[in-house]
């Protein structure tokens, strides 16, 4: 193996390995510094992360802040090691005002330039929000806070100088994705216009506040609603900033309510917001809008246009109660356009309008259609040409409503029944007596100071074909109408029914419940017509049964619902005669006339004159008509009364001859005639009194005692007479005869067909001769009254 040759190893001189062990002393203690400073770096940065800068720094900050147009406050300035300083808990004041809170940001990224931070120059580049919540203060009507939430927001917002830019900012509040583009001017010597005083300021935070609550109630079933926002403008003047706004939503849904396809887009210009268009669709139409406002003149206009489902958008934002018991089946088309100025001292509207609706319900009755031209400026309401159709007619009507002045003029071939919901309750309920064949005809001209018809002052006319009213029917009517004082008025008033017609005037006044009537003329039958006027006292007139309808006369008021003043005078003239019921008998008068008197509680009718059984009857009586009370009162007299007639009524004998004459004074209980009580006196005159049933018999006995006296005509009878219990009861009975008279007592049992009855005979001419005797020819009749059972009393 050949030799290595090793080259020859040099050994270093003192002086250079003394320059090496110097380099690797300072070596490691740059090292040492490095670590020193790294470690120091590190744990600087952990506590600002934690604990933070302090006030000197943060007031550093929040006075570059102002310096750019931001009033805020920090609550900690930390120091993130990849995100560099980071500013929480930040507040947002008004520029103007800083007591008024305007957001709280969680958090907000720095972009510091340290340079000029040293050379005291503007260091603050930019900042910037990432992930970051912003709470809003709002306050309530009742002073309480309220907090709204703008989440997932994000902003990166430059500060070239006297300028802040926007280059992006977006989150989402109530729902909503809001983008933020722009920029503002803020000039080194800007002077910020007036603060606004804290009574303005309350009213916008109320504003914000209202419309935030309306916000909330609204859910988004799928994509989120975008808005986007870009503007410009002044610091020192933002009102007059520029602002454009555009709004996108595919669904929107507010309770049972869903908008569709919404988009609107807004400008904001020199103190004047322009809505160029707002449109959206439901399920059954869309609604097309547009407005503009001025900030200096707080003055409005709009237009809109609508096909919308309007009653579930009114029932949606609580505004339903108008159109509540309305129910349609095709969209209502709505057109309005106007104006409304804002301003502090009054609201002053200005809106024209057109209205028009297919089928529909309101309250259950179905009309065809509506349509109407309206308008309104606050204070004064017009609707005109209003027409509403109906299956059985049309309603036209023009309104005017202002201060102190209501018009409304009607016309209608409507069935009234279909309008009952849209008038009042006393007018409802006196609507509800009638029922119509076919559809009366109403004009009607109303003047009043307001709606309440109570004040309402007017005319016109109704014809009515062929009705009823409280169950009774006429042929045709017509009156004249007039309204005043709460009142209705008929005026020329005609009615036709098949047996007669009535005529005059009549008042309803709804205030004081009363009918007032005057000078009606009827000939119509009053067992009917009474229904018109009160169909309780029915039964009052029901028993007199005219055989033609008497001409009747009334005036007078009637009160109904307790009223206490009612006095109803009447006049009744019949020459064709009438029937009543008097002891189960019918008695039949040839002619009646009479005055009636109606009062709330009692009915009296005097100067009761009539021809009954070819003689004459007067008398006067008084019913009573309170509840549960049915007492009566009357008295009666007649003269020349045909006496074969009454006999033949009441006992089926017609052998009866003369004239009768009296009269009676009773009282008694309805129809029970057990109950009559009375008093009166009779006569009968060139008569037969022995072919009065219940004293034939005598005639036979007589003849017997004195041949030839049977039949001796009786030819006078007279007694006075009282009634009670059904018996007729007399003391002074005395019938007078050529040859004798018969003088007796007794009772009369008409009800209960008995006789119980003493009579003895006072003789003349020849049987003078027997009158120690007579006295033992005293006679009691017994039995049936058709056939009685006279026989001597003392045998």
């Amino acid at each position: 193996m050949p030799p290595v040759l090793e080259p020859p190893q040099v050994r270093p001189s003192t002086k250079y390995r003394q320059r090496t062990w110097g380099y690797r002393f300072a070596l490691s203690v740059l090292r040492l510094v490095v670590l020193g400073a790294i470690f120091g770096i590190i744990v600087g940065g952990y506590y600002l992360a934690r604990r933070g800068f302090g006030r000197e720094w943060r007031s550093l900050i929040v006075e570059e802040l102002h310096k750019r147009g931001v009033e805020a406050y920090i609550g900690r300035l930390t120091l993130d090691p990849f995100r560099g300083l980071v500013a929480k808990n930040v507040r947002i004041f008004d520029y103007k005002n800083h007591e008024n809170t305007l957001a709280l940001i969680s958090e907000v990224s720095l972009d510091i330039n340290y340079a000029a931070l040293i050379h005291h120059q503007p260091f603050l580049n930019a900042v910037d929000v990432r992930d970051a919540q912003i709470t809003l203060p709002l306050k309530t009507a009742d002073r309480k806070t309220d907090k709204a939430h703008l989440v997932n927001f994000r902003a990166h917002v430059y500060f070239p100088p006297e300028q802040i830019y926007v280059s992006q900012a977006e989150g989402i509040f109530c729902g909503i994705q809001i983008s933020v583009t722009g920029q503002l001017i803020k000039r080194e010597n800007y002077q910020p216009s007036p603060p606004i005083s804290p009574e303005e300021w309350q009213r916008r935070m109320l504003i914000a506040q209202r419309l935030l609550n309306e916000l909330q109630k609204f859910r988004f079933p799928a994509a989120v609603p975008s808005l986007q926002l870009k503007f410009s403008g002044d610091v020192a003047e933002i009102e007059k900033a520029h602002v454009e706004a555009t709004l996108h939503g595919d669904r929107s849904q507010r309770g049972s309510y869903e908008i569709r396809d919404l988009s609107a887009a807004a400008e904001w210009n020199n103190q004047h917001l322009n809505i160029a268009h707002c449109e959206w669709s439901d399920r059954k139409g869309s609604f097309v809008g547009r407005a503009d406002w001025n900030w200096e003149s707080n003055n409005a206009n709009f237009q809109v246009r609508s096909t919308l489902d309007l009653k579930a958008f009114l029932d949606a934002f609580g505004l339903g109660e108008p159109l509540a018991g309305t129910e349609f089946y095709s969209p209502p088309l709505v057109e309005i356009s106007g104006s409304v100025n804002f301003g502090p001292a009054e609201f002053r509207p200005k809106i024209i309008g057109h209205a028009a609706f297919e089928q529909f319900n309101y309250k259950a009755v179905p009309f065809s259609d509506l349509t109407a031209d309206f308008s309104w400026d606050g204070e004064r309401t017009m609707v005109r040409d209003l027409r509403v159709r109906h299956q059985t007619g049309q309603f036209r009507a023009d309104l005017f409503d202002a201060p102190a002045d209501f018009r409304l003029d009607i016309e209608s071939t409507i069935f009234p029944d279909a309008i009952r919901a849209l008038v009042s309750p006393e007018l409802s309920e006196f609507l509800r007596d009638w029922e119509w064949q076919r559809s009366p005809e109403i004009r009607l001209v109303i003047r009043g100071k307001d709606r309440n018809p109570g004040s309402w002052r007017g005319d016109g006319t109704i014809t009515l074909g062929r009705s009823r009213f409280r169950g009774t029917s006429m042929n045709s009517a017509n009156t004249g109408i007039h309204f005043a004082d709460g009142a209705l008025t008929c005026e020329d008033l005609h009615v036709a029914r098949d047996e007669g017609t009535g005529t005059g005037s009549f008042t309803y006044d709804f205030k004081k419940h009363e009918v007032r009537v005057s000078n009606i003329r009827s000939s119509l039958n009053p067992a009917e017509a009474i229904f018109w006027i009160d169909p309780k006292i029915w039964k009052t007139v029901a028993p007199y049964k005219f055989r033609r309808p008497p001409n009747v006369t009334a005036n007078g008021v009637y009160q109904f619902r307790g009223g206490k003043n009612t006095r109803l005078e009447m006049k009744v003239d019949n020459a064709n005669g009438m029937d009543y019921v008097f002891l189960g008998k019918t008695l039949p008068f040839d002619r009646v006339s009479a005055r009636l008197l109606l009062t709330n509680d009692r009915l009296q009718i005097s100067d009761v004159r009539g021809a009954l059984l070819a003689g004459r009857l007067r008398g006067q009586t008084e019913i009573s008509l309170a509840r549960n009370d049915p007492r009566y009162r009357a008295s009666v007299s007649v003269s020349d009364i045909n006496f074969p007639l009454l006999t033949d009524l009441y006992y089926n004998n017609k052998t009866a001859q003369g004239m009768l004459s009296g009269t009676y004074d009773f009282t008694g209980l309805g129809t029970d005639w057990r109950t009559m009580r009375g008093h009166g006196k009779v006569e009968v005159s060139n008569g037969d009194v022995f072919a009065i049933p219940i004293f034939g018999p005598l005639s036979g006995i007589l003849n017997l005692i004195v041949p030839g006296s049977g039949y001796s005509i009786a030819h006078k009878a007279s007694a006075d007479f009282k009634v009670e219990n059904g018996i007729i009861h007399t003391d002074d009975f005395e019938a007078a005869g050529s040859l004798f008279s018969m003088l007796g007592h007794g009772d009369v049992h008409f009800l209960d067909d008995k006789l119980d009855f003493s009579m003895r005979l006072n003789m003349k001419g020849p049987g003078v001769l027997l009158t120690p005797m007579y006295k033992l020819f005293e006679y009691a009749g017994e039995g049936s009254l058709k056939k009685p059972d006279w026989h001597a009393k003392v045998f």
